[in-house]
């Protein structure tokens, strides 16, 4: 049975501080928030509530978050527009420039938290991992379709696992007895640990972690997504407005930071990411990986 979307928003007073002071808009309109990765809504909430007068466009591609997004936003009214949409393919109205734009990226707690989603190895689902589960291919279908050097590849690059070569030879040796579209994320998760010498199949990280973390990516076409809003993103802000991007993983962070350095529209405003303190890794330890990166557009 399905649980309700419940998320609980990273780095919230952080994210609060870094939109604190803001101009106002140039055009006179409400100044806008983009919402590039509006899951339950939680970062849009808390923003609307500390700025009364912003106006909110929210971006998730995944059903469930939107329909649990509308609910959570209700009270806001007609300052609030949803759109189904990923958005590294979006663009926004051509007459309307953003005061502030965010990206919260990654998986949410009730996409991990779900199993028939099949982003977790916690417990048994089908092999998915989509954002939308509505298009696109399957990460069982991706295990069915790589040669063994695609897969190594893909596991090395998007996953940095050090045994890729090794867990690429051995998923692929598998698919021959019983094709992955008709196995679980229990059967992926334990043929990856496998590959691991028996002491490191248990330790603070999951064996399968990266892995699955790879397969994801992959099949959701992450780091494209992210290089494409970090290539337009600048341009949907109006003069003074900020770019705010949290990350969970090195290879996210590693993209915005060099767009933030490079790009000649933005000034950067933290020269080292925002992360949880020990009060907030306690009571969320899926904090500990969160990166907020901040920049300014300038004139």
């Amino acid at each position: 049975m399905s649980t309700p979307f419940l998320h609980q928003s990273v780095l919230a007073a952080e994210l609060v501080e870094a939109f604190a002071s803001q101009p106002p808009a140039p055009d006179g309109a409400p100044p806008l928030l983009i919402d590039c990765t509006l899951g339950g809504g939680g970062h849009s909430a808390l923003l609307l509530e500390t700025h009364p007068d912003w106006h909110l466009l929210g971006l998730d591609q995944d059903p469930t978050a939107r329909a649990a997004a509308a609910a959570r936003l209700a009270p806001f009214g007609e300052r609030v527009r949803i759109e189904a949409a990923n958005f590294g393919a979006w663009a926004p109205p051509p007459d309307r420039r953003a005061m502030a734009v965010l990206a919260d990226l990654g998986v949410s707690s009730p996409q991990l938290d779900l199993p028939e989603r099949g982003f977790s190895f916690r417990a048994e689902g089908p092999i998915d991992m989509r954002m939308n589960p509505e298009a696109g291919s399957t990460a069982a279908e991706l295990l069915d379709r790589l040669t063994e050097a695609e897969l190594a590849d893909l596991l090395f690059n998007l996953g940095e696992e050090r045994l890729a070569r090794r867990i690429a030879r051995r998923l692929v040796a598998e698919r021959e007895a019983k094709p992955w579209r008709q196995r679980s994320t229990a059967e992926l998760a334990y043929a990856v640990a496998g590959c691991y010498p028996p002491k490191a199949r248990h330790g603070r990280i999951h064996a399968a972690t990266r892995s699955f973390q790879a397969l994801r990516i992959a099949v959701n076409d992450e780091l494209g997504a992210l290089e494409r809003l970090l290539q337009r993103a600048p341009d949907w802000l109006a003069p003074g407005g900020v770019l705010a991007i949290i990350s969970f993983h090195s290879l996210e962070d590693r993209l915005v930071k060099q767009a933030f350095l490079a790009d000649g529209r933005l000034e950067r405003i933290t020269r080292r990411p925002l992360v949880a303190d020990p009060a907030e890794e306690n009571a969320n330890p899926r904090s500990r990986s969160a990166k907020l990166r901040v920049a300014r557009r300038l004139p």
